[in-house]
């Protein structure tokens, strides 16, 4: 196979396969995708029917936590659709699958595919941010998108839940009778939260994305365009918060770049394809 041509790779072993063009680093299997397809590959699942699909959009700070934690790593394989978020895994991702690939970041995305799907009345459901976020950034969605219905939101403990509390969220979500779940709760934590809760949803969708809620509520602020095209919006953010952040973005893009050059030289060596 050329290395230029994407794969097709199975995510689910449920009777009902999903194939999805794909580019594979470090490992993972990252959508060969941009917002147009994303928003189609969803669309047709929650029209299909389908149940407790996953999908995480997919940063350096990602793989390398990936990398670092097996057990993360398994559920970035389990997960339906790894979208490419980070400008890094794009410039890789078209280098090895062409120009289709494209960044997809859930800030973007969670607009996008409301105003996409307004056609089809869907019922939205918000987990996660501090108390009342969740509640703003689906009053401004809902002033911006008339077509979508909230189901709920929900702001959880910033701790490990308790038995009883999964099972109270679990009856909640469900008796709200949500198409989508928006889990906003900061990597890995959410990622791990929709791979426990995926089987027990009565959910089409649940979707992990990051501080999307927060700068749909105001709370929070993208960088400006120049930089997201130039993959610096982690820099950005790392202005903004360097006590939190330094570690997880200096340290973590180091880590990258290393593994990225090994993965190249081999790849480009002949001894792997993508």
């Amino acid at each position: 196979m050329d290395k230029g041509t994407p794969k097709t790779i199975t995510f689910s072993a449920e009777a009902k396969r999903l194939e999805i063009p794909h580019f594979r680093l470090f490992g993972v299997p990252v959508g060969k995708t941009n917002m147009s397809s994303a928003i189609g590959i969803i669309r047709s699942w929650i029209e299909n029917g389908d149940r407790g699909r996953t999908v995480t959009f997919t940063t350096v700070h990602m793989l390398v936590e990936g990398m670092k934690n097996p057990g993360f790593f398994k559920i970035l394989q389990r997960t339906n659709l790894n979208c490419p978020d980070g400008m890094p895994l794009v410039w890789y991702g078209r280098s090895r699958a062409g120009a289709d690939v494209s960044r997809v970041c859930g800030p973007d995305f969670l607009p996008a595919f409301c105003a996409a799907t307004q056609d089809m009345n869907l019922r939205h459901f918000f987990y996660g941010g501090a108390e009342g976020v969740a509640a703003r950034a689906a009053a401004a969605l809902k002033r911006a998108h008339p077509g979508m219905e909230i189901a709920g939101t929900l702001a959880p403990p910033f701790r490990t839940l308790t038995g009883e509390e999964k099972e109270e969220i679990v009856s909640t979500i469900n008796a709200a009778g949500p198409d989508v779940v928006w889990v906003c709760l900061g990597c890995p934590r959410q990622e791990a939260w929709i791979d426990e809760f995926r089987e027990k949803l009565n959910v089409p969708v649940l979707l992990a994305v990051g501080l999307a809620i927060d700068i749909v509520a105001g709370d929070k602020s993208r960088a400006p365009a120049p930089l997201r095209a130039l993959g610096l919006e982690w820099f950005y953010r790392l202005c903004q918060e360097p006590r939190r952040l330094w570690r997880r973005y200096l340290v973590c893009n180091g880590i990258f770049l290393y593994h990225l050059l090994a993965e190249m030289l081999e790849t480009g060596s002949g001894r792997r394809q993508a």
